[in-house]
């Protein structure tokens, strides 16, 4: 089992400003990359307290790189959807220059309205886009003089797209959330597996594992070849006390909740997002009984070790943590990775 830290943060600017959450951020990731765990994943958002902090995740990436070490720095996702590919495949580049290899490159369409219609995009082309601007994305790594014709950007003809990675080929990652054909098509590219899975019980989340996991065969490949990378929401303690832990998470994890559903409150483009209310509904029962024990990683170190043990019979390889949610103090928050520290991963050693 792997770990790594995954950031969707919420602004609340009269709990914090956005520079010393920054701070605060990078406090967590060098506490991280000390005690080894092994990635941090920054979403994109746009324009919204849910993630928007991460609007520039390369340049914030960039940064983490400088004041680590080993850790690896992923984007979590690209929403390729609304970036042109060509900058994305110089910024990951160039971000993977910097840190001497060690990025890894998660891809998602995206599924907030707003930000599509702000920039211009219909979100109907949102799966095609994201497939075509892979394909850009690897031939632009892959070959020192770049032709490409797109059906969305102005073709490419016999151009440098510089840098080159610093790793021959980056890895890449592809978000998933409900639809089958999302993880069908993962699998048969032979892409890794990024999953939101704290919106379900475990075992829907299973199920939807199996997906990918299943659909690895059928296209000639091995699942312990790839990874399944799955985000849930995370708090530890010393010892296991649902009256502290309650009083601790709940209104930061409502206040997480709130402001996802403020983000989604126009509904995707129904046919190409099928499925999506069921994350409104998730926003609208999250409730302390509802996520807790099994959407979440929290509480205290022995039940921690037996939900992780869950997860990984599940088929997840790493578990990437969202430890930095709603108001939550920094004191809580790296207090918890101290016992994550100390009394949870020395067992995955």
């Amino acid at each position: 089992m792997k770990f790594g830290l995954f950031y969707l943060p919420t602004y609340l600017p009269a709990e914090k400003d956005a520079h010393t959450h920054f701070r605060n951020i990078i406090e967590q990731v060098q506490f991280a990359d000390r005690i080894g765990i092994q990635y941090v994943w920054m979403v994109e958002h746009h324009f919204v307290r849910h993630g928007g902090l991460c609007s520039s995740n390369y340049a914030f990436l960039s940064y983490l790189a400088a004041c680590t070490k080993r850790i690896r720095l992923g984007t979590g996702a690209t929403v390729l959807a609304l970036n042109d590919p060509v900058r994305v495949a110089e910024q990951a580049a160039t971000l993977d220059q910097l840190s001497d290899g060690r990025f890894d490159l998660g891809i998602g369409r995206g599924f907030l309205k707003t930000e599509f219609e702000v920039f211009g995009i219909e979100m109907k082309e949102s799966r095609e886009r994201v497939e075509e601007g892979i394909e850009l994305i690897k031939k632009a790594w892959a070959e020192p003089r770049l032709n490409f014709r797109s059906k969305f950007r102005p073709p490419i003809e016999d151009m440098s797209i510089l840098p080159p990675p610093y790793q021959k080929y980056p890895p890449i990652w592809v978000a998933c959330f409900l639809t089958p054909e999302s993880f069908d098509w993962t699998a048969q590219q032979g892409y890794d597996l990024l999953y939101v899975a704290y919106h379900v019980d475990p075992a829907v989340a299973k199920e939807r594992i199996g997906w990918y996991l299943n659909a690895l065969p059928k296209y000639g490949r091995k699942a312990e070849d790839h990874e399944v990378c799955c985000c849930y929401h995370a708090h530890f303690l010393e010892r296991d006390d649902l009256t502290q832990l309650r009083s601790i998470v709940e209104r930061p994890m409502a206040e997480y909740s709130q402001a996802g559903a403020e983000a989604a409150k126009k509904a995707p483009d129904p046919v190409a997002y099928k499925g999506y209310a069921a994350r409104e509904d998730y926003h609208k029962q999250s409730g302390f009984e509802v996520y807790f024990p099994g959407r979440v990683l929290m509480g205290g170190p022995d039940r921690a070790l037996a939900r992780l043990k869950e997860m990984e019979e599940a088929g997840i390889t790493q578990v990437s943590m969202i430890v930095d949610f709603g108001s939550l103090p920094q004191r809580e928050i790296m207090r918890s990775l101290q016992v994550f520290a100390d009394k949870i991963l020395p067992h995955f050693r």
